[in-house]
């Protein structure tokens, strides 16, 4: 309802840190107009929602979430990863994946849930416990849990501090209760975190993993749709796992 559409972008706002002012400069409005959106005394068009959407950086899904707010139909599909319509999306994914051979690759929904993945994470998922890769798969599951790689991560809290910490960042940016009970799982499997150790590189952190082959040592990358229009893409994520030294790339090779 619209009346809903008021406390929303004061959230979004107030979660950005923007001034009112700031947000208008930003969607090409006036300060006393977000005003009186807010305090429900105007009621917005849909293009304005979709400004002032893309001023908050809101991913596809919360947009909808401000348009439906506003009285407005959702204006990003939500299409099925099984749709034929993505077929050449995931296609593409599909042959990142096996580009990025022999080092793992995977592609991952919103929630950490595996959509697609080489044969190079094989040395990865060693021993790890068969209900944990009974679908749905969840990675971030997979990579704490006691059952899952944990017991191989040789610097579990430094690894752990980098995933968790990355979540939280996630769902500041988007609050989700799925994404808030994850967390909280999560959490659970791993002691709180102390000071960051020696490993700890900020933005890289590598994971030093025992397999049968050999310690590897990895570093991830994460690629997105930045420019996609459909909210299933938009959540897609590629995360390449890369050699951090040159013992795991010939590891890996072999």
């Amino acid at each position: 309802m619209v009346s809903g559409f008021g406390p929303a972008l004061r959230g979004w706002r107030e979660r950005r840190r923007l001034s009112q002012l700031e947000l208008a400069i930003r969607a090409g409005t006036t300060q006393r107009h977000v005003s009186f959106l807010e305090g429900g005394r105007s009621i917005p068009g849909r293009g304005l929602v979709l400004r002032v959407a893309e001023s908050l950086e809101l991913p596809l899904r919360e947009r909808n979430g401000l348009l439906l707010a506003a009285g407005f139909a959702p204006g990003f599909p939500e299409t099925e990863l099984d749709d034929p319509s993505l077929r050449p999306v995931l296609d593409g994914m599909r042959r990142l994946l096996d580009g990025h051979r022999p080092y793992p690759a995977i592609v991952v929904d919103r929630y950490g849930v595996l959509v697609a993945r080489n044969d190079a994470l094989d040395l990865l998922l060693e021993d790890v416990a068969p209900e944990l890769l009974e679908e749905p798969v969840n990675t971030l599951r997979l990579a704490l849990h006691p059952k899952g790689m944990a017991p191989r991560v040789r610097n579990l809290a430094d690894w752990a501090r980098h995933i968790l910490e990355r979540l939280t960042q996630e769902i500041a940016h988007a609050p989700d209760e799925r994404l808030t009970a994850l967390l909280t799982e999560l959490e659970g499997y791993v002691p709180a975190p102390g000071p960051p150790g020696p490993d700890h590189l900020g933005f890289a952190v590598p994971m030093r993993l025992s397999t049968s082959a050999g310690e590897l040592r990895l570093i991830t990358a994460i690629t997105t749709f930045a420019t996609a229009a459909d909210v299933t893409v938009s959540e897609l994520k590629l995360e390449t796992f890369l050699p951090a030294d040159a013992e795991t790339a010939a590891i890996l090779t072999r």
